[in-house]
């Protein structure tokens, strides 16, 4: 049985990848309270050490993780970093 992959998502914390579901800013006033409400219903991993938040891990279950990592890095990490295109 191969070992699971995981995401170094920040200060030796991890996440598997199969269970990310999306990564998301956390810029938007939205997003902001919806952490704010995860927190208070115990539903939030905090995985940012006391640092700013910049990203939100979304996963298969109930729980939800923030990173202080961007969206844009962990994405890279993962080797989906999404390429755009743009036509002269």
């Amino acid at each position: 049985m191969p070992a699971p992959v995981v995401l170094n998502v920040g200060f030796y914390n991890f996440v598997s990848t199969e269970k990310i579901v999306a990564l998301v800013s956390s810029e938007s006033a939205p997003m902001r309270r919806l952490i704010q409400n995860l927190r208070k219903e115990g539903n939030l991993i905090d995985a940012t050490q006391g640092r700013r938040t910049k990203s939100v891990i979304f996963t298969t279950g109930t729980a939800v993780i923030v990173s202080a990592i961007s969206q844009e890095t962990l994405a890279r990490r993962m080797g989906t970093e999404e390429v755009v295109v743009e036509n002269d």
